[in-house]
């Protein structure tokens, strides 16, 4: 079992098994057999460049279609897209301003539940679309971009900065 650092109410050990069991449920039986074999079909006829900027368009398309409202502050930001998200069973987001940048860090991204893990170097570019669509209707501009910044971990965590080319 793993253990979490003390929070004041005891030490938190972590069953790995419970947490394995809980990542595979991330996304609903009836697609996961489908879209692991559309992964694996997808992989095995297109580079991983090629998947990354399909995703990518796939991610655009999404977030055009599930657009936020306007927002006047990065809490605001994380607010609406994280309410997507949880309406989507997608996880959460985390948005905060660091250096002329912001850091996009989303939680619990089901895409190695749904897709399989040997996948996640190439489907995690479909946040990075949905966070570019967004941003930029929000007035991000043409000379900022969004870019995949960390792998995916076990937890589905992923990493991106919005910042300039």
């Amino acid at each position: 079992m793993g253990v979490l650092p003390d929070t004041g109410y005891g030490v938190f050990c972590v069953n790995p098994e419970s947490v394995s069991y809980l990542l595979d449920r991330q996304c609903s039986r009836q697609w996961k057999k489908f879209l692991a074999a559309l992964a694996t079909e997808f992989a095995s006829q297109i580079d991983a460049g090629e998947l990354r900027a399909l995703m990518s368009r796939i991610g655009t398309r999404f977030a055009v279609t599930n657009p936020i409202p306007p927002c006047s502050s990065v809490a605001e930001i994380q607010a609406c897209m994280t309410a997507v998200w949880i309406d989507s069973d997608w996880g959460w987001v985390e948005v905060e301003e660091i250096d002329r940048a912001m850091r996009i860090v989303h939680q619990c991204a089901p895409l190695a539940s749904a897709f399989g893990g040997e996948h996640v170097d190439w489907t995690p570019a479909f946040l990075e679309g949905v966070y570019q669509q967004w941003l930029a209707a929000l007035g991000a501009g043409d000379t900022l971009r969004v870019r995949q910044v960390t792998r995916m971990d076990e937890f589905g965590r992923i990493e991106f900065r919005l910042s300039q080319d």
